[in-house]
């Protein structure tokens, strides 16, 4: 892809035989998420979560994207994410407590697992312990499913999901439907997501979705929540195992934020850009590993007008596409753009006046989990590298994979405890 594109910032290329503009300036994908979001919609040629929602969050109609943004967004805002974080301290140890020294650990089924409990229980409320644990089991297998999904090719084109996909999707929404179900006569019972969505109505008073439209925006949102956060924290702890000096820097961080907040796992869990002075070196660390391998890799959009893009005239239909990834790694913002480097974000802000770092998308479409995302990831990662030291198995190496979300194709790892 770098080597294809870079230098072009806007370059006509085929996607499964459909044509598209793909571009790689920083100035030019925000004027498309941001400046002139209006202009485009949702493309076509990447549909991530074909199986799991049309409506709600990933309704095409701008309109009602942003009313169940607006719903979903109280239980996701940075003060929200506060309450919920002792419910994610909790998983997390628990996730990291079943580990035992030298035996090999599945890292993105680990991170599947914790994931999928912290989504259930903050976005749902208290559940009973042992259906948490069934319902986070299936969803932990959808997940991995889904975070497999290839994004082109004949198997991405095929009306009908995998086999696998589809006997994950068909077990966990068989479950999730019986717990709809069962709060379908008290939607205000308690203050999480699923009762915002149950008690919306419309116009007319009468319930806004159907128990079937529900149940599949709860999919969508609890199946985005695992798999973006399951990829990033692979990715994180492998990087930890391969390279010890920033290893440590994050523990003598993680160490010291500890001190400062004495009975939490972490700190304040600032969102980059919203707190005072440069983010501390745990969160600068999980910055750059968003800037290397972002989960939601490659973005399509398709314009609803003419536009000028640029120096460029694209008719109304034009499918859009570029990558946070290749945006990443631009040698101009980023020097040495493949190294790991967490102290480049000493000097380095994220910005919303380019695009050059969207791990989380920009404009009326990015994601309204940012704060979840932030905090969840800071509490996994201390709660696991503070217990264990992490290490690949000899002749080990771990390979990208650019499926529905960036993922280490396999990731074992032998665990130790500090």
């Amino acid at each position: 892809m770098e080597r294809l594109l870079r230098g072009h910032p806007l370059r006509t290329v085929s996607v499964d035989g459909a044509s598209a503009e793909f571009v790689t300036d920083a100035a030019l994908v925000r004027r498309i998420l941001v400046k002139d979001g209006k202009h485009y919609t949702k493309g076509e040629l990447f549909q991530k979560a074909r199986i799991l929602s049309r409506a709600g969050l990933l309704a095409q109609d701008d309109a009602l994207h942003r009313h169940y943004r607006r719903l979903a967004h109280p239980y996701l805002r940075t003060t929200a994410v506060a309450g919920h974080a002792p419910v994610m301290e909790e998983i997390a140890r628990d996730t990291a407590a079943l580990w035992r020294p030298g035996q090999p650990v599945d890292v993105q089924a680990e991170m599947c697992r914790a994931a999928s409990g912290i989504a259930l229980n903050t976005l749902f409320g208290a559940l009973p312990r042992e259906t948490s644990n069934v319902l986070g089991a299936h969803l932990a297998a959808l997940s991995w499913e889904m975070i497999r999904k290839p994004l082109y090719g004949k198997a991405a084109r095929s009306p009908r999901p995998s086999q696998r996909l589809a006997g994950a999707f068909t077990g966990f929404r068989t479950l999730l439907a019986s717990c709809v179900a069962g709060r379908l006569g008290s939607p205000a019972a308690s203050g999480d997501h699923l009762s915002a969505l149950l008690a919306d109505t419309g116009p007319d008073g009468t319930a806004a979705l159907s128990a079937d439209q529900i149940c599949d925006e709860a999919v969508m949102m609890l199946t985005a929540a695992t798999v973006t956060t399951a990829s990033v924290m692979s990715w994180a702890l492998y990087l930890l195992a391969e390279d010890p000096l920033v290893e440590e820097k994050v523990l003598k961080d993680l160490a010291q934020t500890t001190a400062a907040h004495p009975g939490t796992a972490t700190g304040a869990g600032v969102r980059p850009g919203h707190g005072q002075g440069p983010p501390g070196y745990a969160l600068r660390f999980l910055m750059e590993v968003l800037r290397l391998y972002p989960p939601v890799w490659i973005t399509c959009r398709k314009t609803l007008s003419d536009v000028t893009l640029g120096e460029h005239a694209l008719p109304a239909g034009t499918h859009v596409m570029f990558s946070s990834y290749l945006l990443h790694r631009d040698p101009d913002r980023y020097p040495h753009p493949h190294r790991l480097d967490p102290d480049r974000w000493l000097s380095l802000r994220p910005t919303a006046l380019d695009a050059s770092y969207i791990p989380f998308g920009a404009g009326a479409r990015g994601c309204v989990g940012e704060a979840f995302a932030w905090k969840e990831l800071e509490i996994l990662l201390g709660a696991v590298a503070r217990e264990w030291q992490l290490t690949l198995p000899p002749g080990t190496r771990v390979r990208a994979a650019a499926h529905t979300t960036l993922h280490p194709q396999r990731l074992h790892m032998l665990p130790q405890p500090r």
